[in-house]
């Protein structure tokens, strides 16, 4: 297979395992990618597993016909990658070993040989030439190992990622659905280090990229963006899809009719998607995957020897281990006589970061009943609340408490010039008056909604709470509704005057039209009525204070003081570091650390 004209694969495909690392279900295989890179000097990237070391050199014997090898670029040194390097090495003794020099250390300590005289140690920023190909190494520490080095070939702008953009499954299986088994993958393998993926993509946005070759499944080209975006979602641990999961345990099927009946009121009062996970019986790999795909989870369980059910135990445990956060959280816990799930399952969750815990949870003593189907029933209003006020036959369209989520806040005004929606972001919206309800709007001149408002007399204000991300303040407010349209390839909500409002990280929106409006040099300021009022959620506004100290992201500092983990790159700030202090990411101790340069 030709990955372009001149970079080739000579990956294989795996059919045989069945548990990939030992614990991860792969019913369609894997694949241990390789490629050649054919020029005046030829490079192969990467080996691949033991069981497939002599298909491998096969593929390379024929790609390459007379010709041999002059490189063989390790990225990765997991054994699916490099257990192949010694056979490789051995049939062609002429080749040279490129890569960081924690790999070659591992490289002794796995195979015995780190090749000291046939190699080149690399690091971020080394070039290698082969001909009309430069190679250009970009340090990947901790995604998922310390060694792990990604390599961009400028020529033809291909980027080799390591196991970054992998996936389970065979190469030669249909899939057409990359996302799932992609997910899994993800959040099972690389999923704790997400800063340190965010601070590859950081790099990876300075380059023009055409293909991405990963280790594991097909190789991306076309427009990428979409695997781009869905990578930055995973590792900043943002929500990817709007649903409820309901992650369960049940030992006489109790808790099991307690969660079918809160699925089924879920979808009644209007979830897009509750997704049911049966702990004991599922695949752990997905319900953990499904955690940090969708934003609200409730955790369903039995009391268990005054604890929780070891399945319930052993998901919660998995999402911790992989920094689980920036959720919404309930419980529903079953006990006969000493209920303990509750607390145990709070306890265990106290360190994940950014989790809001329902008002309302249920309590069931063996079996539901009219008290703990009350609850049920109040904690299905609870998760649904956005979606009732969002749906035009359940909506609360007059509810003025919207009015009291107005503040010194960050909001979304959202309008339309009669082709497409627009929306940009503004800090002053004001009540003025309650009789009737008024609104005082002011808009940056500059902004093309300024000149859509002035034209059309009407707005919606999206008032934004501490949930959104920084996402959110880029996409309207950090480019022109002129000549971008901020809603393309989005399912629109629209509220009774035909405008759209967000569906997403917003506590109240108002319909507004405009009465009056007042020149104010750089703004202008509108004075509108209120025609519709929806509260979307309990979450609070989002200020302009809580936005400079929690979303908006930190210069960095070019004069930091502190020290660095040489395992895993994790930055401690300070002039001293504690003799005892323990890296939170890799776990290794202060001997492991060295003075920031």
């Amino acid at each position: 297979m030709r990955v372009t004209d001149s970079i080739l694969y000579v990956g294989v495909n795996d059919h045989q395992v069945d548990l990939f690392e030992g614990q991860y279900v792969v019913p369609k295989g894997m694949a241990y990618n390789s490629y050649v890179i054919m020029d005046s000097e030829i490079c192969v990237m990467d080996t691949v597993d033991r069981h497939f070391t002599d298909e491998w050199l096969a593929n390379i014997e024929k790609v390459l016909g007379f010709r041999k090898p002059n490189y063989l670029m390790v990225q990765h040194m997991e054994p699916d990658h490099s257990a192949s390097i010694t056979a490789f090495m051995a049939k062609y003794p002429e080749a040279t070993l490129v890569s960081s020099a924690k790999a070659f250390t591992m490289m002794e300590n796995f195979y015995g040989n780190a090749y000291p005289e046939r190699r080149i140690e690399v690091k971020e920023g080394y070039q290698l030439p082969l001909g009309a190909h430069t190679l250009n190494f970009v340090g990947a520490p901790m995604v998922h190992w310390p060694e792990v080095l990604m390599t961009y070939e400028s020529t033809e702008k291909v980027l080799f990622t390591a196991d970054g953009f992998g996936k389970f499954g065979a190469n030669d299986t249909p899939d057409a659905n990359w996302d799932d088994e992609a997910r899994r993958y993800y959040i099972g393998i690389v999923g704790k280090y997400g800063g340190q993926v965010q601070a590859v993509l950081k790099k990876a946005a300075g380059l023009e990229i055409k293909v991405i070759a990963p280790l594991h499944g097909p190789v991306l080209d076309g427009d990428l963006s979409h695997y781009l975006d869905l990578y930055n979602t995973w590792s900043s641990y943002q929500v990817e899809s709007d649903g409820i999961l309901i992650a369960y345990t049940s030992v006489y099927g109790n808790t099991k009719t307690a969660v079918e009946k809160l699925a089924a009121s879920l979808k009644k009062k209007g979830c897009p998607k509750v997704v049911v996970r049966d702990l004991a019986r599922d695949d752990m790999s997905l319900a953990v995957a499904d955690a940090f795909r969708y934003g609200r989870i409730v955790l369903a369980t039995t009391t268990y020897n005054a604890d929780i059910y070891p399945f319930m135990r052993e998901f919660i445990e998995h999402l911790t281990e992989r920094n689980f956060q920036n959720r919404t959280i309930a419980f529903m816990e079953n006990g006969s006589w000493a209920p303990t799930a509750e607390k145990v399952m709070r306890k265990m969750l106290e360190a994940s970061k950014n989790l809001t815990y329902t008002e309302n949870n249920v309590h069931i003593k063996s079996a539901l009943n009219e008290k703990s189907e009350a609850e049920l029933e109040a904690l299905a209003e609870e998760l649904c609340q956005d979606y009732l006020a969002q749906s035009d036959e359940t909506a609360n369209k007059n509810d003025m408490t919207a009015l009291f989520k107005i503040g010194y806040g960050l909001y979304v005004v959202t309008s339309n010039d009669g082709s497409r929606d627009n929306g940009c972001i503004v800090n002053t919206v004001t009540q003025v008056t309650n009789t009737p309800n008024r609104i005082a709007v002011c808009i940056n001149k500059a902004n093309y909604t300024h000149e859509v408002v002035k034209k059309t007399g009407k707005m919606n204000v999206n008032c934004l709470s501490v949930e959104a991300p920084f996402s959110v303040f880029q996409h309207y407010g950090f480019q022109s509704g002129r000549n971008v349209d901020k809603f393309a390839g989005e399912e629109v909500l629209r509220s009774d005057n035909g405008l759209a409002f967000l569906p997403h990280y917003i506590n109240a929106f108002m319909s507004l039209d405009v009465e009056n409006y007042v020149d104010l040099d750089t703004h202008g300021m509108f004075i509108c009525t209120v025609s519709e009022a929806r509260v979307i959620s309990s979450a609070e506004t989002m200020t302009y204070t809580y936005y400079q100290d929690n979303v908006k992201p930190k210069p960095e500092s070019t004069e930091k003081k502190g020290w660095v983990c040489k395992v895993c790159g994790y930055v401690y700030e300070g002039e001293t570091l504690p003799d005892d202090f323990i890296c939170p990411l890799c776990k290794h101790g202060a001997a492991d650390f060295e003075p920031l340069k």
